[in-house]
């Protein structure tokens, strides 16, 4: 039986009871003054049936009121227990909403590290590409100058076989000049004593 039923029933039979000993009170008054004394008895007796009987309803209310008190306590518990959960449910979203900020700033800072990067990026491969084609017309210029070397070292070789030998062929010029002078004298000698012989045989 629900606590709602209990109630309604202990109301009635309260409510009736008050109403019969009201009535065996009133009754018993005017048999105070019409009726003989077995009659007040009885009426006495019915008053004390109805006062147990409103105390009986009373007590039955008094059950009700403790019951409906512990009802309200658990009531009361489930509500403080509801209440620090949904504080703590509160708490766990401000913590998540705080995360979830935290999170998106560290995400932008990542977002513009990863530009920066990216731009650092671009400007190292324009500078690699500008540094490699640098170096290899560098390598160009070299390799010209390598040649140009080369030719250099051979036409030098060349003009100093040829000055070898041109000094070679000068030297042997000036001795062949030399002995062509040595015997253009000596024969002219010769060629002197000659006449001075004839002369002086003459």
């Amino acid at each position: 039986m629900s606590s709602g039923s209990i109630k309604q029933k202990a109301s009635s039979i309260a409510q009736k009871a008050a109403q019969e000993a009201k009535a065996a009170s009133d009754a018993q008054a005017v048999a105070g003054q019409q009726a003989a004394h077995q009659v007040k008895a009885q009426l006495a007796e019915k008053a004390l049936q109805a006062a147990k009987a409103a105390e009986a309803a009373l007590a039955g209310k008094q059950a009700i009121v403790e019951q409906l008190e512990q009802e309200v306590r658990e009531a009361e518990a489930v509500v403080q227990e509801q209440s620090a959960s949904l504080q703590q449910a509160q708490a766990n979203v401000n913590a998540a909403m705080q995360a979830a900020q935290q999170a998106t700033t560290q995400l932008k800072t990542l977002t513009g590290a990863v530009q920066i990067a990216q731009a650092n990026v671009g400007n190292a491969e324009q500078a690699a590409q500008g540094a490699q084609q640098e170096l290899a017309e560098k390598t160009q210029l070299m390799e010209a100058a390598k040649n140009r070397v080369e030719q250099l070292l051979r036409q030098l070789s060349a003009a100093r076989s040829d000055y070898a030998n041109t000094k070679q062929a000068a030297y042997k010029a000036s001795a062949a000049a030399h002995e062509a002078k040595v015997n253009a004298a000596r024969n002219k000698r010769m060629l002197m004593r000659r006449r001075r012989f004839k002369n002086n045989r003459g």
